[in-house]
């Protein structure tokens, strides 16, 4: 397909309906093909129409009317991960993200609900009641952490019982790692340990808060090690971005704007605040998203200014210069980067930089570390083919390291990981490269390296 030169875009139309994609968008895409290696669903399938020049090509037909927008587009469409990989793969710069997230919108006020239409009634709720608050999702995984420290739990998968629940709370049940005591509650302010060289705001997440909470405590402990002082603010919401990723736009905003909020965006004291501090990837990516998912809108200007204050731990600490931890961890190890980390928020060398600081941790590469691990957010509820392939796939790559550890830098990654390498009988600890820096800082080893 031919590209019209720059001196004649002006004459190409415009989109005045359907998806609202800027065109100019588009046609950034010159489709040399560079982005395919990067794609996983590719990878796998060898389809072209599964590649991202090719979902380009897609979705370009049809705003110009000349491909219909029917089931094959769609599932095309649906397949793609949003991992981002291809923008980082991109030599032209095409910013993939802008164009699949409104389409899906699009394909959802057309055919509203069927975002979330392969899941079942139960996993719906969760996602749109559960998931999105931390106490919530606290709450539910009660039963579950009861039931590993008892050992019901593995009582019910010798026994069978497990196989008479649903499908779908199997599967729910299937994604949960060993479960750690939850720290409580955190105080709303902690102090900076020695010198005072910052003062951070911590954002905590639902799921991740829920699933991982040692990594939220460790990370508010390393950054009190490092001289920051750590602001916790109680107000603060779910990101949005499960509700982003399902076309629920509105409600994506909505959480923005509450946590604009919450943080005191544009306030007397947002002057005060140095950084806006996540750990999950997913989290992240959505954050610094604010001012795009808002543009055009009422609080534009101070979700924008929000955005900008957000930084992952590790590109804060790595940029603040952290102190050396001093607890050898004498393991191999090796890294798998999150896509909303190294593609989205174009986050590399600081994690790797981190872990390369702890006293006795080898750490050695990963084949095929950029490719997703098949995680993205709810995409191993609803494409879980997909999703299996590529975990499959990753925990292969990690096996073949010989590392007995595995970090990574988001809640989904961690817990498809450690599933699949379950599953592939060679567990080996998964966590977040702050769970092993705090671990050097403090001295406390992780039960997994006891």
């Amino acid at each position: 397909m031919s590209i019209a030169p720059p001196s004649t875009r002006a004459a190409l139309p415009v989109v005045s309906s359907g998806p609202a994609i800027d065109y100019e968008l588009v046609l950034d895409c010159v489709h040399c093909g560079l982005c395919t290696a990067a794609c996983p669903t590719y990878v796998e399938t060898g389809n072209e129409a599964d590649s991202p020049r090719g979902r380009i090509y897609l979705m370009r037909q049809v705003i110009d009317g000349k491909l219909d927008l029917d089931h094959t587009v769609k599932g095309h469409l649906d397949l793609c991960l949003n991992c981002r990989a291809c923008e980082t793969a991109c030599p032209s710069g095409v910013q993939y993200g802008k164009l699949i997230e409104p389409f899906r919108e699009h394909m959802e006020h057309l055919e509203p609900g069927r975002s979330t239409a392969p899941l079942s009634g139960l996993q719906r709720w969760m996602m749109n009641t559960i998931f999105p608050s931390r106490g919530r999702t606290r709450l539910a995984l009660l039963p579950a952490r009861l039931a590993q420290w008892t050992g019901l739990d593995w009582l019910m998968r010798k026994s069978g019982v497990l196989n008479l629940l649903p499908k779908s709370v199997r599967t729910m049940h299937g994604m949960l790692p060993p479960l750690k005591r939850h720290y409580g509650s955190l105080p709303e302010v902690l102090p900076a340990i020695g010198p005072k060289r910052a003062r951070v705001a911590l954002f905590l997440g639902c799921v991740a808060d829920g699933v991982y909470p040692q990594t939220n405590y460790a990370t508010a402990k390393v950054l009190q090690a490092n001289g920051c002082e750590v602001w916790i603010p109680k107000a603060q919401q779910c990101c949005g971005a499960l509700h982003y990723h399902t076309a629920q736009e509105d409600h994506a905003r909505k959480l923005a704007a509450d946590n604009c909020g919450a943080f005191g965006a544009g306030g007397p004291k947002w002057d005060e605040i140095d950084a806006i501090i996540t750990n999950a990837a997913g989290c992240g990516a959505m954050l610094k998203d604010y001012g795009h998912i808002t543009h055009g809108r009422d609080g534009h200007e101070t979700a924008a200014a929000f955005a900008a204050k957000v930084k992952d731990v590790s590109e804060f600490l790595y940029a603040l210069g952290p102190v050396k931890p001093t607890h050898p961890l004498n393991i191999r190890a090796t890294y798998h980067d999150a896509c909303h980390l190294r593609h989205a928020q174009q986050i590399q060398k600081p994690p790797r930089a981190l872990l390369e600081m702890i006293p006795g941790l080898e750490l050695v590469p990963l084949n095929e570390t950029e490719l997703c691990c098949g995680a993205a957010g709810s995409y191993n509820l609803t494409q879980p083919d997909m999703a299996t392939r590529l975990g499959d796939r990753k925990a292969e790559n990690i096996q073949a390291t010989g590392a007995r550890a595995v970090f990574t830098g988001n809640v989904g990654c961690l817990m498809q990981v450690q599933r699949h390498l379950a599953k592939a009988g060679h567990p080996i600890w998964c966590a977040h490269p702050i769970d092993a820096l705090w671990a050097s800082y403090s001295g406390e080893m992780p039960s997994e390296l006891r």
